[in-house]
């Protein structure tokens, strides 16, 4: 080997290093800044995504909250929904709800996927935690975890008009065909869940561990990550490919 070829070979290693380290670095970034996480040395290539703290919506929250910004979360559904080499998504929950509209709009892209869909509630999926939770294709909860299921609230002036309590109404009634559509419990014990006096010593409302949730049939099963790993192994397997290629060949025809 003379002297060009190594200089050569040394190079094409350093760049390899270079590209490698870039691409640790911006893992990390994406970690700090977002919270996902991208697997790509496992069975199958997927996605974590965390919702953690309050979802923060169109008013920005204190600093020292933490929160989860709408703003990030719905482009990142939109490019993991058209990326091919991602074939799943493992929602990790950990909220105590926060902002009902972009709770609500984080939901109903999570349904609208088909890229497979886990979610798995630790700690709490507590408020409008409780539609991003069962959104997923399969929900998993850790027997630990709790969820509060309450009416919609508004911090702040509200008008005491009859228009207010209508408005408060219709948005209630928009979490509650959501849950149910996408959930095994009926619409009338989850507004009585909702309703319940008694539970709470400052609201209205009631708190599910991991087990009652299951029993209610608000959440799939009962299980840890490795069992919400295994259902979405297997919803990837069974599922088709997403957004094929079509054959130009047979569009002409």
């Amino acid at each position: 080997m003379n002297t060009q070829d190594y200089d050569e070979n040394e190079k094409h290693n350093d760049d390899n290093e270079t590209t490698e380290t870039d691409e640790e670095l911006d893992r990390a970034e994406l970690i700090e800044k977002t919270g996902e996480v991208i697997s790509h040395n496992a069975k199958h290539l997927i996605h974590c995504l965390t919702i953690i703290g309050q979802v923060e919506g169109h008013y920005v929250l204190p600093s020292q909250n933490k929160t989860t910004k709408y703003e990030h979360i719905m482009p990142s559904l939109v490019a993991i929904e058209q990326d091919r080499t991602i074939e799943g998504l493992v929602i990790i929950l950990n909220t105590v709800g926060g902002d009902v509209e972009a709770g609500l709009a984080i939901a109903e892209l999570i349904a609208g996927m088909k890229t497979p869909t886990v979610s798995l509630v630790v700690g709490g999926g507590h408020s409008i935690g409780v539609p991003l939770a069962v959104s997923a294709m399969k929900s998993f909860i850790v027997p630990s975890a709790t969820m509060t299921i309450h009416p919609v609230r508004m911090n702040g002036l509200v008008l005491g008009v009859p228009q207010t309590l209508s408005y408060f109404d219709k948005m209630q009634d928009r979490i509650v065909n959501f849950v149910t559509a996408k959930s095994g419990i009926s619409e009338e014990n989850f507004r009585s869940l909702m309703m319940q006096t008694g539970e709470l010593v400052m609201d209205v409302g009631t708190v599910v561990d991991g087990e009652k949730a299951v029993e209610l049939g608000l959440i799939d099963r009962l299980g840890g990550l490795s069992d919400a790993i295994e259902c979405l192994y297997e919803l990837i397997e069974q599922s088709d490919e997403k957004y094929p290629d079509n054959d130009k060949t047979e569009e002409k025809q």
